[in-house]
């Protein structure tokens, strides 16, 4: 069966978002798992567990905060407002604020782990043979927690494909705008269009597998040699 031009936008899309989402998750992921290993901070507690609530809460509830939160009478709304850009639901890069949130843990916990693993003795040789914090941080603890990097984006990638609630609530279903492949196969659904549907849901079952098998395929002694 040939997928039609609706299916292949939404396929685009999709890989589109999850590159997008990914990218930006590593870069402001980085320094918050950076954060969370080091510190030893009382605050560590509360923004461990605020970076963790997706895990937790059900993407409709999330979905439907960050919708009051990016729209007109909304704190972020009236700052997208302010700056000339308009308010970000129902917009591409409303879909990507979105993601952000919602896979925020599965790039950061896994970078924090990676960080938590290389300890303090590399830093403290490093340290000893003048180098400064940062470039420590680019030249030991990077390098040593690559394995971590590596395992946060297939995750957050994989993650953020199969978004299903958060986008429907800040995306709605605006062909090729914000319509990605989970969406894409809900609309089959209520069309009846089962087998249309059958295509993409394996489609997703196959990636998913793939990523899996990666994930428990993957050994770190392998990156660290």
């Amino acid at each position: 069966m040939d997928f039609s031009d609706a299916d292949l936008g939404a396929v685009w899309l999709t890989l589109r978002l999850a590159t997008v989402t990914t990218v930006l998750l590593l870069l402001v992921g980085t320094p918050v798992a950076w954060w969370l290993a080091r510190t030893r901070s009382r605050w560590k507690g509360p923004v461990g567990a605020v970076v963790a609530l997706p895990l937790v809460l059900p993407p409709t509830v999330l979905g439907f905060y960050l919708l009051v939160a990016m729209g007109p009478h909304g704190p972020v709304g009236q700052l997208t407002q302010w700056l000339g850009l308009g308010t970000l639901p129902f917009t591409f890069p409303g879909l990507v604020v979105a993601s952000v949130v919602y896979s925020m843990p599965f790039v950061v916990q896994p970078v924090q782990n990676a960080f938590e693993a290389v300890g303090d003795r590399p830093l403290e040789v490093a340290a000893t043979l003048r180098a400064s914090p940062l470039d420590r941080f680019f030249t030991v603890a990077l390098p040593l927690a690559r394995p971590g990097f590596i395992t946060a984006s297939i995750l957050g990638f994989a993650h953020t494909v199969g978004e299903f609630g958060v986008v429907l609530m800040i995306g709605g279903n605006i062909p090729g705008v914000t319509r990605v492949v989970s969406v894409q196969i809900y609309d089959h659904v209520e069309a009846l269009e089962y087998g249309e549907a059958h295509w993409l849901a394996g489609m997703l079952m196959a990636f998913s597998f793939v990523v899996l098998l990666a994930l428990y395929g993957f050994r770190p002694g392998r990156w660290q040699r």
